[in-house]
C-alpha cells in the first residue's frame, strides 16, 4: 500500500474489520458489503480481491472446521423435519450446488482477470445497487421452482468468479433447501471451495495475491469476525429487516458516488 495515503490505510483497515463482522455474523457479505466501500478508497478490483479471497478461505475454514468438532462432541438440534441434525454442513445439498456452479465460477473467474478494471469496478458498483434496492424493499430474490434454483445458481456461480459478489443469489436457494442451523457453516464450505479455485486462478495468471497486506489486515478482520460470531447468535432470534434496510441504503448511495466518479 505504498501508493496510499496514511488515511486511505486507516480507513481500508476499517472496512475490513466490518468485513469480517458482516461475513461471520451472516455467514455472508464480506465482499458485497465492504467492496463498495473499499473501491471509493482505491478504485482497482484487483487490489481488494485477492485480499478478500484470503481471508475468506481463512474465515470459512477455521468457523466450519471449528464447529464440526464442536458438533461431534455433543448431540445436534433435531432439524426442520424433526430428524436429528448429523453435521452442520449439509454435505449432499454442497455436492450438487458445486456440480451446478463449477463452470460458470471457471468462466467468471477468466472475466474478471481479463476485464479493464474500470469497467469491473462498473460492474461491481451496478451489482451492489440492485442487491441494495432488494433490501431497501425488503424484496430479497426468489426462487420457487427448480429450474429457477438453477439459474440462480449459475449466475451466482458466475459473479462469484468475477467479483465474489453472488452470495445473495446462491443464498436465496441454499436458505430454502438448508436447515437454517446449517445454513451458515454450509455456505462457509461453499466458498472456502470456490475461493480456493478462484486464488488458484490468480496465482497462475501472476495476479499480486497482496500477501504483505495482509500483515494488518487479517488482524483487522478478525477483530470483525469474533464481533460477527455473537452478532450471529442474534440473528437466529431477531428479525434483521431494519438491519438490512439500512445497510441496503448506505449501498445504494455508495454505488451512486462510486459510478459518478468512474464516469466522471
Amino acid at each position: 500500500m505504498d501508493e496510499l495515503s496514511t488515511l486511505q490505510i486507516i480507513i481500508i483497515t476499517l472496512i475490513f474489520v466490518w468485513s469480517g463482522f458482516v461475513r461471520s455474523g451472516l455467514g455472508f457479505g464480506g465482499a458485497v458489503l465492504s467492496l463498495p466501500f473499499l473501491l471509493l478508497v482505491h478504485s482497482d478490483p484487483l487490489f481488494f480481491l485477492p485480499i478478500l479471497a484470503m481471508q475468506l478461505l481463512v474465515f470459512s475454514g477455521v468457523t466450519v472446521a471449528y464447529n464440526l468438532a464442536k458438533a461431534a462432541s455433543k448431540h445436534l438440534p433435531e432439524d426442520q423435519k424433526g430428524g436429528v441434525l448429523r453435521s452442520t454442513v449439509n454435505w449432499d445439498y454442497l455436492k450438487y450446488a458445486l456440480m451446478v456452479m463449477l463452470i460458470p465460477k471457471v468462466m467468471g473467474v477468466i472475466g474478471v482477470i481479463t476485464l479493464p478494471g474500470d469497467l469491473m469496478a462498473t460492474v461491481i458498483f451496478c451489482i451492489v445497487a440492485v442487491y441494495s434496492v432488494s433490501y431497501i424493499l425488503n424484496r430479497p430474490f426468489v426462487s420457487n421452482s427448480r429450474l429457477l434454483d438453477v439459474i440462480f445458481l449459475i449466475v451466482g456461480g458466475y459473479m462469484l468468479g468475477t467479483s465474489l459478489l453472488g452470495a445473495p443469489f446462491v443464498i436465496t436457494v441454499f436458505a430454502q433447501h438448508v436447515d437454517r442451523r446449517q445454513l451458515r457453516d454450509t455456505l462457509f464450505t461453499l466458498w472456502f471451495v470456490l475461493v480456493t479455485i478462484k486464488l488458484a486462478a490468480f496465482i497462475y495468471a501472476g495476479v499480486d495475491l497482496q500477501l504483505e497486506q495482509q500483515m494488518w489486515l487479517l488482524p483487522a478482520a478478525t477483530i470483525g469476525h469474533f464481533m460477527g460470531m455473537r452478532f450471529h447468535d442474534y440473528t437466529l432470534q431477531a428479525d434483521t429487516k431494519v438491519f438490512y434496510r439500512i445497510i441496503g441504503t448506505v449501498l445504494l448511495m455508495v454505488s451512486i458516488v462510486g459510478i459518478y466518479q468512474i464516469i466522471v
